[in-house]
């Protein structure tokens, strides 16, 4: 049903957001979603504590593969990840079952990825797909770590890494046991529908984590739901525990963003706008005959050089 049988066309501008602004705030069945909610249960602070649970059992569930789609786009929407020269290295925050890790491994010899992700079931996963795909691969990484609540390993970027310019740390990792020598920071930083995931009021930690393990001038690339997407206007006026913030059945969150609110997360923790927009992709559900209109925010971000 979805428009995207080649990469380019899910950065496209199919429609304008506004758009579809209007066609919400001009229905009075989705009203809920334009208004703040007031009870202090309908927080997602009570949803904090268990943020982790609820992806190690989706992995569990799904463990056959079957939500298992390569973000071959991606490539595409980030052509740096294809471009970059040797010995480059990328965190890929929030892995999943490895949609976006795969496609990057395939694209670049020259990268080396660490992924992580909250859940260990997520990396079972991720291990699994990235085996079956690619018959021998020495240069990926994984680790558990939830970046909403805790720091990065210091083998990432240590301090001396994060408050100079010139680094010349080395050593490497594997699978079983991460080497304890710092690597000097990352060139990039993936949050491919992760952020998202994650309590609002722990997102500026969050980001504030990923600033520090780049490298002076290395790039975050963002990718994640927009603001009025469909999936939003799917969920009952009972899954919002916040404004745009809603609990899916299955105890996983998911927030929606506007522009203005991601350039205030980002540039509030240091770094510098270098693309942000919608990518609103028309989509034909031709058995339905209905239109689903698909936003997501797109964006770059560096980590300004030191002076």
């Amino acid at each position: 049903m979805e428009k995207g049988g080649e990469a380019g066309e899910y950065h496209s501008k199919d429609f304008e957001w506004e758009f579809v602004k209007n066609l919400v705030e001009n229905d009075p069945s989705l009203s809920h979603h334009l208004q703040k909610p007031h009870l202090v249960d309908s927080s997602s602070s009570s949803f904090s504590s268990s943020v982790s649970k609820p992806w190690q059992d989706f992995h569990s569930r799904h463990s056959s593969g079957k939500f298992f789609k390569e973000r071959r786009y991606l490539l595409k929407e980030f052509p740096e990840l294809v471009l970059c020269g040797e010995n480059t290295k990328l965190l890929e925050v929030g892995c999943g079952n490895g949609s976006t890790v795969l496609p990057v491994l395939r694209g670049s010899k020259n990268i080396t990825v660490y992924a992580c992700d909250c859940s260990s079931e997520a990396l079972v996963r991720t291990k699994e797909n990235i085996n079956r795909a690619i018959a021998t691969v020495d240069n990926f990484h994984s680790f558990t770590c939830d970046f909403s609540t805790s720091a990065f390993p210091n083998w990432l970027a240590c301090h001396h890494c994060r408050h100079n310019k010139h680094c010349h740390h080395s050593g490497e990792s594997d699978d079983t046991s991460l080497n304890e020598h710092c690597i000097g920071g990352v060139d990039f930083v993936t949050l491919i529908f992760t952020l998202s995931a994650v309590p609002k009021e722990r997102m500026p930690r969050a980001i504030k984590e990923c600033f520090a393990v780049l490298k002076p001038g290395g790039l975050l690339l963002f990718r994640d739901y927009g603001l009025y997407d469909m999936t939003m206007l799917r969920f009952e006026p009972e899954k919002c525990i916040g404004f745009r913030e809603y609990v899916r059945s299955d105890g996983t969150l998911s927030y929606f963003f506007c522009l203005d609110t991601v350039k205030r997360l980002f540039t509030g923790a240091g770094f510098i706008e270098v693309e942000l927009e919608n990518c609103c992709v028309k989509a034909v559900n031709r058995r339905k005959n209905k239109n689903m209109y698909r936003i997501w925010v797109h964006g770059k971000f560096q980590k300004p050089f030191l002076k």
